[in-house]
């Protein structure tokens, strides 16, 4: 499974590294087991998300740009609407990055 790095981008991934970056300067673990954590942590969202999220989300825009390269999506889109079953809002500005999934036989 490829362990993509988008989500340290997130809050989440942020705040992790955040913290490991202050645990290694206060030399209470290495910069590997850092660097295994990260990884670890990238794994295990790329694996949660792709078992736990089933909700469908529509979205209509405009988009300013888009990209494909090393078989990464990104599209820079503006006044979008996003919309699942129960509700929607709206964003002025939208970057979004996909990429391709490995299709997993269910067993």
């Amino acid at each position: 499974m490829a362990a993509w790095q988008f989500y340290r981008n997130t809050t989440l991934g942020q705040c992790l590294e955040d913290s490991l970056d202050e645990m290694v300067q206060s030399q209470q673990i290495t910069t590997a087991a850092k660097q295994q954590v990260l990884l670890q942590f990238d794994k295990a969202m790329s694996y949660s998300l792709a078992q736990r999220a089933r909700n469908k989300v529509n979205f209509k825009g405009k988009i300013k740009t888009y990209r494909y390269c090393d078989n990464v999506w990104t599209f820079l889109m503006t006044n979008t609407e996003f919309r699942d079953s129960t509700e929607g809002f709206h964003a002025d500005k939208v970057k979004i990055v996909a990429c391709e999934g490995n299709k997993q036989e269910k067993t």
